[in-house]
Order: C-alpha cells, then sequence, then structure tokens
C-alpha cells in the first residue's frame, strides 16, 4: 500500500503546486510602460511606479540609450513585446518622440504624454516648438566631441527641475543621461496617437518646453489634457497627479 499512497501523495503535491501557480496569460490587466526623457534615465519615474503597483498595475521602465530614435524605440518595444497583456505607454519629454512610434506596436492600447513631444507623421520633435519661444533651458546644453547633450548642476536645478529639492536635483544631474543632439531631427513613420487614444499632462511651469507649445500639442493629437504647475518633471514633483491619469489611461485599456 505504500507505493500508492506515496504516489497519490506525489500527485496530490503536483496538483497543489499547479493550483498555485499563476497563469500569466491569464493575467490580461494592463501593463504601464514608462519611458524617459532626455537627461534623464528609468529611475526618473521611481515615485509613480509605487502609486501604479498599489493599484494592481505592473510598471516597468525603459532604459533608453538615448543614442537614436531607432535605438530608443527598439528598446520601447523589447519592453512591450515581453509584457502578456494589453500595455498603456508613456512617455516623458523626448519619450513622446519615442512613444509615438513605439506605440504602433500592437499590445499598445492607449498613449500618455507627459511634458513631451509628439510628432506628426514624418516630422520630427524639433517641429514640435516651432514658433514658440525657446525654452530657457536650450541655451545651457553641454556637447561633447560626439554630439551627446547633457545639463549642468545648475540648468538642471533652474530650468529642469526648479521644483523640487536640491537633493533631488543633484540626483538628477548625476543620473541624467546624455542625448544624442541629432535624435530631435529624427523624423518619426509612425504616429500612434493618430489611431489610439491619447492623454497628455502639460507642465505649466516647463521651463524645457514652452507650456503654450504643450498645450497645442495635446489639441493637435486630440488627447484628453490636464495641467499641473510643475516644472519639466512633473513624474518627480507631482507623482500623484501623474500616476491619477495613467491610472484613467489603464482603465481605458483594460475595457
Amino acid at each position: 500500500m505504500l507505493a500508492p499512497l506515496v504516489l497519490a501523495s506525489a500527485l496530490g503535491l503536483s496538483a497543489a503546486a499547479t493550483a498555485a501557480t499563476p497563469d500569466p496569460i491569464a493575467d490580461t490587466r494592463p501593463t504601464v510602460v514608462l519611458v524617459h526623457g532626455a537627461f534623464a534615465d528609468g529611475s526618473s519615474w521611481n515615485k509613480v511606479i509605487p502609486l501604479l503597483q498599489a493599484q494592481g498595475l505592473n510598471a516597468v521602465a525603459v532604459q533608453n540609450p538615448l543614442t537614436s530614435l531607432e535605438d530608443d524605440v527598439a528598446a520601447a518595444n523589447r519592453i512591450i513585446n515581453a509584457q502578456t497583456g494589453p500595455v498603456v505607454l508613456v512617455g516623458h519629454s523626448w519619450g513622446g518622440a519615442v512613444i509615438t512610434q513605439a506605440g504602433g506596436n500592437a499590445k499598445v492600447k492607449s498613449l500618455v504624454y507627459v511634458a513631451a513631444f509628439a510628432p506628426t507623421l514624418g516630422a520630427h520633435s524639433a517641429a514640435d516648438t516651432t514658433g514658440f519661444p525657446a525654452p530657457p533651458g536650450f541655451a545651457h546644453f553641454i556637447a561633447d566631441a560626439d554630439g551627446f547633450l547633457t545639463l549642468p548642476a545648475d540648468a538642471i536645478a533652474r530650468d529642469f527641475a526648479q521644483d523640487v529639492s536640491a537633493a533631488e536635483a543633484n540626483l538628477i544631474h548625476a543620473t541624467q543621461g546624455p542625448v544624442r543632439g541629432a535624435n530631435f531631427e529624427q523624423r518619426v513613420t509612425v504616429a500612434a496617437w493618430t489611431a489610439k487614444p491619447s492623454w497628455y499632462i502639460v507642465a505649466g511651469q516647463d521651463r524645457m518646453i514652452d507650456p503654450g507649445a504643450q498645450r497645442a500639442l495635446a489639441k493637435k493629437i486630440g488627447a484628453t489634457t490636464t495641467e499641473v504647475p510643475t516644472s519639466h518633471v512633473p513624474m518627480v514633483s507631482s507623482p500623484e497627479a501623474v500616476a491619477k491619469v495613467i491610472i484613467e489611461a489603464a482603465r481605458a485599456a483594460a475595457k
């Protein structure tokens, strides 16, 4: 009788283990994929991610190489393609150009632009600010011999993130990703916002992308728009407001 009992016990344990293992394919909750901008890295979303997780959402931050539009789109698509359910694609600043192109991925159900570029099909990011005042932060780029741009610490504190603590501004400066200047003149071949619902967060005190340009972009893409009185980095200085909009987009994607 021992052998049958052992077999029955083993089968019971196997069945229990199978029952306890979640089926990832069955999880159709939207995953929020977060795409950072220039002069930043994935840590720029550190305050937003826990707020999304608290609402039961998966959240993953892309690490953009910032070497070209194609490279950044490829980095975003690697994360998007790894998900088993629908995706809400969020882009900050330069990341808006990335999600405009990468948003053509069939898994992407909605787009969220955070103080971001949103190029028209065949256009580049630089065209998004034509006709608007040059932002103060543009005067302080430092270019290296290979054409990569960074911002000095004083420009981060004054123009990029003027509404965060000195300690946070220092962290942003220390972790910023140098961006290839030519990226801003690369043209998108997909404009996902023409086919997918979009949300836009305007940063009303932005000194890197003119707030008026942001309002015009939000109107152009037909986005559901929220304005917050922040610097260029609302996800750092006002993460609750940013998370609220992303959660709204996620609810729409889940329907």
